[in-house]
């Protein structure tokens, strides 16, 4: 059974780098982290200080690999201009 709302905002709340960390897994890295959090130079934090992350894979390339490359990616819509556009991960 999956946690509710509650029990996950009281997770990320006990232990924010280890929730985080936890969540990290769910992409695709270059290099994966192993650390969530570095506090060492408080207040400027940095997250995932060791990972490597590709953005570009994880939000398009990732989808294309996995057969979801005619799904929409993206749809603009501009009120202003009056146009709506798709655009599919490939």
């Amino acid at each position: 059974m999956a946690p509710t709302y509650a029990q996950t905002f009281a997770e990320a709340k006990t232990d924010p780098a280890a929730f985080w960390l936890n969540a990290a897994a769910s992409i695709d890295w270059e290099q994966k982290p192993t650390a969530g959090l570095d506090e060492s130079r408080a207040p400027i934090y940095a997250w995932y200080p060791d990972g490597v992350l590709n953005v570009c894979h994880n939000a398009l390339d990732r989808h294309v690999a996995a057969g979801r490359g005619e799904n929409t990616a993206l749809i603009y819509d501009s009120a202003v201009l009056g146009i709506q556009e798709r655009f599919s991960y490939a």
